[in-house]
């Protein structure tokens, strides 16, 4: 079964901003903030305007980030996915 696309907030709906090791993120439209950590506003930013799924946004932050087993990371990025959504940062495509 296919990964979920998902596809991120968008970026004038979103108030990023780093605190040391957490990231403060606004949502403009809910009128929260949450506080998270690394890769979080990472995959966001990765992200950008496109609809992407764990396995493809892996490809593209592989890229960018130096680590092994695309396959582990884009089991890891499919629980990120989820929580942001759960977060309302990014919704099912």
């Amino acid at each position: 079964m296919p990964d979920p696309a998902f596809r991120a907030a968008p970026p004038d709906a979103l108030r990023i901003e780093p605190l040391g090791e957490l990231t403060a993120i606004f949502d403009r439209r809910s009128m929260q903030t949450h506080l998270v950590v690394s890769p979080m506003p990472e995959i966001l930013a990765a992200m950008g305007a496109d609809d992407w799924d764990a396995a493809t946004l892996a490809k593209r932050l592989a890229e960018s980030f130096d680590f092994d087993g695309v396959d582990d990371v884009r089991t890891i990025l499919a629980e990120r996915l989820s929580e942001l959504a759960a977060m309302g940062l990014v919704a099912h495509a």
